[in-house]
């Protein structure tokens, strides 16, 4: 790893963390305030839907400007989001600093990963960058609640008053601007040509191509497959009976297992396909689905949990991968937000949709089906293939 993109994935960490703390904090500071439980679940929901808007325009605007222009903006709309609540703790203030929170951190992922990619000399190397830089939200998602949870409880005159959320808030603030001290010294690289015709891109010319839009749906097979887990396994956990401290320890094993299995990535990338290691994922994960509705103890639904993980934690650095390979070079920006896009609108629709489905078929038919789902979408896997790239589209 080298240095720059050590820098990088500093940055990356520090402004993620920020939205994480947010996420923690400014929930239980409605609840506090006496908000109910759906206007609570808005606010989560605030820090996913800008990203769903805003993803493609900031692809865009990345290949336009690189690196540096984003994430200075990205950071300045971090910083101020968790300022203004700082500032100004009330409900709408709090619901505006969830839209820039998150979509900051969305633009920001968009033009690192975008920079990263264009930087790596051969495939090898984008399989090791991208698992490097995946691991950068595990390490947010645990450092942005641990912060901003410690100072509420203990950085007011009582735990969780006002001026600690207040002071919680204003930490977070810090961390974004800490974020760009790392990144301000990273070498642009050169900008590549826009069509001489001037001609605006159509996010449709990338749609149209054929291994993209199978990149995607199985981007998507994947990205689903982590919601679902997510969201049915503490149901299932309650039907058996387990409690609530037993249920996070198995969803913070599947994280962990995701950690490690990004760490453990960049030393078998030349011995590894990007096509391989998405078909293995989706067949251990659909075995998985299959298993899991019969299985009581915690001991057991823990091992599933971190065999899970260590699955579907090893996709996103492949995909990413392959999506560099597949598109032209002046329009990557655009087919990371066409992507982020993708899962962050499923990531908001798929739980309702589970719901739903679960109360019909009940819980262990929603493994099954999401399973049978996953096993035959394999074969769009196999169909996966890095050709020359098509600088016309």
């Amino acid at each position: 790893m080298t240095a720059e993109l050590l820098r990088l994935i500093a940055a990356q960490i520090l402004l993620h963390a920020a939205m994480a703390g947010m996420r923690l904090g400014a929930p239980l500071l409605a609840l506090q305030q006496g908000y109910s439980a759906a206007a609570v679940g808005i606010l989560i929901a605030l820090f996913a839907l800008t990203q769903v808007f805003l993803a493609l325009p900031a692809g865009r605007f990345a290949d336009r400007h690189g690196l540096k222009r984003p994430l200075m903006l990205a950071v300045l709309a971090a910083s101020g989001g968790s300022a203004l609540a700082a500032a100004v703790p009330l409900f709408p203030v709090l619901c505006l600093s969830a839209l820039m929170t998150g979509g900051a951190t969305g633009a920001a992922v968009i033009a690192l990963q975008r920079h990263v990619g264009r930087a790596a000399a051969n495939p090898v190397q984008l399989k090791k960058v991208f698992s490097w830089l995946a691991i950068a939200p595990a390490l947010a998602n645990f450092l942005g609640p641990f912060c901003a949870g410690l100072l509420i409880d203990h950085a007011g005159r009582a735990p969780a008053d006002l001026p600690a959320f207040r002071i919680a808030f204003a930490a977070l603030a810090l961390l974004p601007l800490a974020g760009w001290f790392f990144a301000r010294t990273t070498h642009e690289l050169p900008r590549v040509p826009q069509p001489a015709d001037g001609a605006r891109p159509r996010a449709w010319d990338l749609l149209r191509a054929s291994m993209f839009r199978r990149l995607l749906f199985v981007n998507w097979l994947q990205s689903s497959s982590w919601d679902v887990h997510a969201f049915v396994l503490p149901i299932l956990g309650h039907e058996r009976g387990l409690g609530a401290s037993v249920i996070g320890s198995i969803l913070g094993a599947f994280a962990i297992a995701a950690a490690v299995i990004r760490v453990v990535l960049p030393l078998v990338a030349a011995r590894a396909s990007e096509r391989s290691v998405i078909a293995t994922s989706s067949v251990v994960t659909a075995l998985v689905f299959a298993v899991y509705p019969f299985l009581s103890s915690a001991l057991a639904m823990g091992i599933c949990s971190v065999v899970l993980g260590f699955a579907l934690g090893a996709v996103q650095p492949m995909v990413m991968s392959m999506l560099h390979q597949i598109t032209p070079h002046a329009r990557h920006g655009e087919a990371l937000g066409l992507r982020l896009m993708t899962i962050n609108a499923s990531s908001v629709a798929m739980p309702m949709l589970f719901g739903s489905v679960g109360a019909l078929i009940g819980i262990a038919g929603v493994f099954w089906l999401v399973g049978g789902v996953v096993a035959l979408g394999t074969r769009a896997v196999w169909g996966l293939q890095l050709p020359a790239r098509d600088q016309s589209l």
